[in-house]
């Protein structure tokens, strides 16, 4: 299969060659025959492509806008919150979700508390029907990453949120939200295993790109925590993180051959800090233009 790029911008030409074995007479269009082998041309254009696996792709002179708004809309109608109220926010920053035991059952296990946090949700993507990202056509090819953590905010165990993104320039190419598989002692901790799975991240992408010829060394990854960067840097403080699972410190050994370098970044400005928590309409607004979503 070979494609070749026509001069008209987002149209290719595929030519697909089909080998075959074929004892009847009868004709075929080919473009070469043996005597027991036919070879067949299909040419065909791929049109701009506008639908992507549920996502809506809208190709400007500037840039490229990708969103769900079809979809957005036809959840919207599903459930008939065509006509709520709106919400500024995707996420009540004074209410944590609980197991609320005393809550009245929605299902099995979910509460009238968590059937509420995912209304909010719904009434904030009401406000927001034509939210998406946006990845502008002129900027840097510079792979950078942000990695966050929120120490401790799971009520049941204590566990911490790891947050990270990772970009192209000003083009966010992939993001992480989850939560930490281990009881982080301190708010250190919880940053330095973040910063290792963001790490994880970065190298992968580093893999793939090695594939269309670029060669990424040194991919910064911003940390607000001075005492994580101090132990990626420093093996001195070896000693005093032993009790972290030795799997994490891999980081460290990227850092020493290259491959990454940790720096430091004010909390006000780690767009990582959108994946971690909740937040008011002011600071929630700020990360969201800065990690690239707007609402066309």
């Amino acid at each position: 299969m070979v494609y070749t790029k026509l001069p008209e911008p987002g149209m290719l030409l595929c030519l697909l060659s089909c080998r075959r074995v074929d004892t009847e007479e009868e004709p075929l269009t080919r473009l070469f025959e043996s005597r027991r082998t036919k070879m067949i041309s299909y040419e065909f254009y791929v049109e701009r492509i506008t639908f992507f696996l549920g996502l809506q792709v809208k190709q400007k002179e500037d840039g490229i806008f990708i969103s769900q708004d079809r979809y957005v809309a036809e959840i919207l109608k599903k459930f008939n919150f065509a006509g709520v109220k709106t919400a500024n926010t995707s996420i009540e920053t004074q209410k944590s979700l609980t197991k609320d035991e005393e809550a009245a059952d929605v299902d099995v296990t979910p509460k009238t508390s968590h059937l509420n946090a995912v209304k909010r949700i719904f009434r904030y993507l009401k406000g927001k029907p034509k939210l998406g990202l946006w990845y502008p056509r002129v900027s840097s090819f510079d792979l950078e990453a942000y990695s966050d953590s929120d120490y401790a905010r799971a009520n049941l165990d204590r566990k911490s949120t790891t947050g990270g993104c990772q970009f192209l320039g000003r083009r966010l190419i992939s993001w992480q939200c989850k939560k930490q598989t281990i009881v982080a002692t301190s708010t250190t901790e919880a940053e330095y295993v973040a910063a290792a799975n963001c790490c994880g991240q970065v190298l992968w992408i580093q893999n793939q790109m090695l594939d269309y010829g670029f060669n990424f060394m040194n991919t910064k990854i911003y940390i607000d925590n001075e005492s994580t960067i101090c132990i990626v840097k420093n093996p001195v403080f070896h000693s005093k993180t032993k009790h972290i699972k030795i799997r994490h410190h891999f980081i460290r050994d990227a850092y020493e051959k290259k491959l990454i370098q940790v720096l430091k970044i004010h909390t006000n400005d780690n767009v990582g800090d959108l994946l971690t928590k909740a937040f008011d309409v002011s600071r929630f607004n700020f990360l969201i233009v800065n990690i690239g979503m707007i609402n066309l």
